[in-house]
């Protein structure tokens, strides 16, 4: 039995494929602390390089399954995470002894006030952490159900199609990129983390 790292992008897509994509977004988009620890960008796009397959080397997974299950396991998380938040998001962010949890909820918060709540849901799908929080946390809100279902589905199918595909038109343009995988996941997390830092650092210049 091949053992599976539900950290590791290859090894959840070498076990699971497209399956493993619907599964860990799904997790990754509201169930809060269990998503903290998922990856989402970084499966995303290794997941579209091996869809692109090579000259000499059929593809190992089919383009239109990892879409699917991307759009799929991303809008149901968003969904999940929602209705956890609505039946007893407060008393559960209240209960948790994670201080990251608690602040990336604050953060959560202020988005949604600042930017109103279509931009705040489809900005926070790009932004590591928030991502998994901002849903949970629109539900105990009181966001109205189809604003949230509206701009959380335009989000996650945005945020997931564009990574798989933009890993794709690497993959078919760059011979032999799935070679590197390792070396791309790293380049993935560092540019996925660009928002938080640069948020972090307009919200100190407001505090100075």
């Amino acid at each position: 039995m091949i053992a599976v790292n539900p950290l590791n992008s290859a090894s959840v897509l070498a076990a699971f494929g497209a399956l493993g994509v619907l599964v860990v977004l799904f997790a990754e988009s509201g169930l809060l602390v269990v998503g903290f620890v998922l990856p989402g960008d970084t499966l995303l796009f290794p997941a579209g390089v091996l869809c692109a397959g090579g000259a000499h080397q059929p593809p190992r997974l089919a383009l239109w399954q990892v879409l699917v299950c991307a759009a799929v396991g991303a809008v149901a998380g968003g969904q999940a995470g929602y209705l956890i938040g609505r039946r007893g998001g407060q008393a559960l962010l209240a209960r948790t002894s994670s201080r990251r949890v608690k602040a990336t909820a604050a953060r959560a918060e202020e988005l949604l006030a600042r930017y109103g709540y279509g931009k705040a849901l489809v900005i926070g799908r790009f932004v590591p952490l928030l991502r998994t929080v901002v849903h949970p946390v629109a539900g105990a809100l009181g966001v109205p159900v189809r604003t949230f279902t509206l701009w959380q589905t335009v989000g996650g199918v945005l945020w997931s199609q564009t990574l798989v595909l933009a890993g794709y038109s690497l993959g078919a343009s760059v011979p032999r990129i799935d070679d590197y995988l390792l070396p791309l996941v790293a380049v993935v997390v560092v540019v996925s983390m660009v928002p938080l830092l640069i948020e972090t650092y307009r919200r100190r210049r407001e505090n100075r």
